[in-house]
């Protein structure tokens, strides 16, 4: 009776052992495959790489007046062709605007701190989002609209809370927004086309 136990116990011992390493291997196997698409989500993907790639644009066909969209690092970013009255216009606000002389450097560049915030004066460029919450302003070229008053001479206005800008996105006094419309770093390649996300070329 002993010697069946012992050889009993022997075979239960063996399997045990057996079950033991092959379940370790499985398990660690199986940790392995888990750990491969783990470690690779820490690797930033390729969307992630190029968010932050300057970007291209051609505005050749911007009619005068028109605002294009373009996406730079996830933000909505402006071009607006500006009309020569939209122009002449920009310094009838002033005295209404907080920052008319774009005195806080960290909204532009340099070469954008100027009466129209942009290398030429016709074409503007902006991070389309209000600086108060980050919603995305709409474009309102119109002029003395009902909704937004007779002194409306056209800019951005945020739905969000009501804050607003002219048409060289610089923010009116009395509304959320603390700061004017940030100008992205960008240069002419040529005379159709933009670079925006670097400050590089002559113009």
């Amino acid at each position: 009776m002993s010697t069946a136990k012992t050889s009993g116990n022997k075979v239960d011992t063996g399997r045990r052992r057996f079950l033991i390493a092959a379940t370790s291997v499985v398990s660690a196997v199986g940790a392995g495959f888990v750990a491969v698409p783990f470690l690779e989500s820490w690797e930033p993907s390729e969307r992630a790489k190029n968010a932050g790639a300057p970007v291209e644009v051609n505005f050749k066909k911007l009619e005068t007046g028109r605002l294009l969209t373009v996406g730079w690092q996830s933000k909505p970013v402006w071009v607006l062709k500006r009309t020569k009255t939209q122009l002449a216009d920009l310094p009838k606000n002033d005295d209404r605007l907080r920052d008319p002389n774009s005195d806080v450097a960290s909204q532009q560049p340099p070469y954008a701190k100027n009466e129209y915030r942009s290398r030429k004066a016709d074409l503007l460029v902006l991070v389309g989002i209000c600086t108060h919450l980050g919603c995305v302003p709409t474009y309102r070229p119109d002029i003395g609209p009902e909704d937004l008053g007779a002194d409306w001479l056209g800019g951005f206005f945020c739905p969000c809370h009501s804050s607003r800008y002219d048409l060289a996105g610089r923010v009116f006094k009395g509304v959320p927004a603390p700061l004017n419309l940030l100008v992205p770093d960008y240069y002419y390649v040529n005379d159709d086309v933009i670079l925006i996300g670097e400050s590089g070329g002559k113009a």
